[in-house]
């Protein structure tokens, strides 16, 4: 029995059954135990590998890009706590429903729990946030072996893909010798072919689940459509037709995919955080939700949604999805979400039976909070960080990509960038929520290569990725990096932890002090400090002509949170003026 040559054989059938599924990229994190499965996606060119040196990063890597893509990307790591890294990784990609599949390198079985060098309990080591597990065999080199792990591989690709899209695990175990001595190694096979990947199909919910949303829908006069954060973004068409004809107006969230592009936006609100957050909402109540996506980014929209239970609630997710952190649906309809809104079009025709003035009258207050925001946010001379994201807007090409990192950057996309005919693609890792992964994540989205892509992050989450810029000087990638750089944790000046000073700067803003020319310096980045706008133009005109940027905008955060505040209560005040719904 020749073990290394079962290895090899074993390896080059796990990734020609990936090409044949249709993945065309692996991110790779070198070790020992995994060379079978390294040295077989070095030897070929179907799918293409990218080297990692941190799993963590390579794993948020891949995660942006399958993303970016729509197709499932592998992952291989050795064995031990290499694919403990992977986890953050493996963790968003599940919430955001992000295809991936990992394959880990691990020991013989007989070596597991015996006290062997590198070697953990990785069986299920993902838990609930994959969407298959296997243990795979040990490679024997028996008759039709290479068959099997083709079939797995090809299993685990569809797995990935829906129909709730997501990481799918493969343990896969490999016995010493790893690999042949270069005379005794095989030569590689012919090319392996590259298929088509299978995409998701557009499952409609059961007829008896539409006629009972349909029954308790009948007869509201104040219906309101949500559109939440989605990876790869919602169908605008289909969900501006539904709220065309029900009389909706459509909360749309930044990372929904209906902010930006040539579709109808009459009914998308872009402006709606401030109108919701002022106590004076407590007076205009929706009679019905029907809610895409999942939860928005807005706290305020959420504590409204929270207020609405009781009332007709319907919730459109993918089957097996249910995203429902308010509690507030009565009513799920599982499906593909453009096949539900256009059955939910042809059922109900709401129009001339909402309340007079109702969807015209959020319009109208939606264009007077927008008006007031983008006036602000001009008058500020010192840096307002909500206007990085005025500015992106107004200077990138249709189809660049807004990469948004989480805590602040997220919440300014959400609250400034505005309805525009202009396709952008807007996105975050907003399935967790984490602040690691970010700088990976966009980097992943720059390898897809369909346009400019610009990262804005903050200071403490830059601080986490920092390894992952090594991808951008290894892969030469283009990428411009927005560092708002408050010096710690911005945040955390929103919340009631700020009224508590003699324990807030240290244990929540955690300034951290540090100086990222350097960091810029080790990663072969142009760096530039933007203490004013003009700068800050210039230096991100440069870095949409290609290379590696990172753009730091020193800012204040205490006077963040009161321009901020200013801002908001200029817009509510506004669109409480114009009455935001008429009695």
């Amino acid at each position: 029995m020749d073990i290394a040559a079962a290895n090899t054989a074993a390896a080059r059938a796990l990734v020609a059954g990936l090409a044949a599924a249709g993945i065309s990229d692996c991110a790779i994190s070198p070790g020992s135990r995994s060379t079978p499965l390294t040295v077989a996606f070095a030897e070929q060119t179907a799918v293409r590998p990218w080297l990692h040196l941190d799993e963590r990063s390579g794993a948020f890597f891949a995660l942006g890009l399958a993303r970016a893509t729509g197709r499932p990307v592998a992952l291989v790591c050795t064995s031990g706590t290499a694919a403990a890294n992977f986890f953050p990784a493996i963790v968003e990609a599940s919430l955001s429903r992000i295809p991936l599949v990992v394959l880990t390198a691990d020991r013989p079985p007989a070596l597991r729990d015996r006290g062997a060098a590198q070697t953990i309990d990785q069986l299920r080591i993902y838990g609930t946030h994959v969407r298959m597990a296997l243990d795979l065999p040990l490679p024997l080199g028996l008759a039709g072996e290479p068959s099997q792990f083709r079939m797995h591989a090809a299993r685990a690709a569809g797995m990935a893909m829906g129909p709730l899209p997501g990481p799918v695990h493969l343990n896969v175990p490999f016995d010493e010798p790893l690999i042949a001595a270069p005379a005794l190694h095989p030569p590689a096979d012919a090319l392996p072919n590259r298929g088509t990947t299978i995409g998701l199909t557009a499952s409609v919910p059961g007829q008896a689940e539409v006629a009972l949303a349909a029954e308790r829908l009948a007869g509201v006069r104040r219906p309101i459509i949500v559109a939440g954060p989605e990876t790869g973004g919602l169908p605008a068409d289909d969900i501006a037709f539904l709220a065309r004809r029900l009389g909706a107006p459509i909360f749309a969230d930044g990372l929904s995919g209906l902010r930006t592009g040539p579709h109808d936006r009459a009914l998308v609100l872009d402006s709606f955080d401030p109108i919701v957050r002022d106590p004076r909402i407590a007076d205009v109540r929706a009679d019905a939700v029907i809610h895409f996506g999942g939860p928005p980014t807005s706290k305020a929209l959420n504590g409204m949604l929270a207020g609405l239970r009781g009332v007709p609630y319907v919730l459109v997710d993918r089957p097996g999805g249910y995203r429902d952190s308010n509690l507030a649906a009565d009513t799920v309809l599982a499906g593909e979400p453009a096949a539900v809104a256009r059955i939910l079009a042809d059922m109900l025709e709401w129009e001339s039976s909402t309340d007079a003035g109702w969807v015209e009258g959020w319009v109208a207050s939606d264009a007077m909070a927008r008006e007031q925001l983008q006036r602000h946010i001009a008058a500020f001379d010192e840096p307002f960080e909500g206007r990085v994201f005025t500015e992106l807007q107004a200077m990138l090409p249709a189809g660049a990509t807004i990469v948004a990192g989480n805590s602040m950057p997220v919440r300014d996309l959400d609250s400034f960038v505005a309805a525009s005919e202009k396709p952008l693609h807007l996105v975050a890792n907003r399935g967790a929520n984490g602040i690691d992964g970010v700088v990976s994540s966009a980097l992943g989205a720059a390898a897809a290569r369909r346009g400019p892509v610009v990262l804005v992050i903050g200071d403490i989450s830059l601080y986490h990725d920092m390894n992952g810029l090594w991808a951008a000087k290894r892969h030469n990638l283009d990428l411009t990096v927005v560092l708002v750089n408050n010096n710690g944790g911005g945040i955390f000046n929103y919340l009631p932890q700020a009224s508590h000073p003699t324990l807030f700067e240290e244990w929540f803003a955690t300034p951290a002090g540090l100086d990222f020319a350097h960091t810029a310096a080790l990663y072969g980045a142009k760096y530039t400090v933007a203490r004013d706008w003009d700068t800050f133009r210039a230096a991100v005109a440069t870095g949409l002509g290609g290379g590696f940027h990172i753009v730091e905008l020193p800012s204040d955060r205490a006077r963040n949170v009161a321009m901020h505040q200013q801002a908001w209560k200029a817009a509510a005040d506004a669109a409480f003026a114009v009455e935001v719904a008429p009695s």
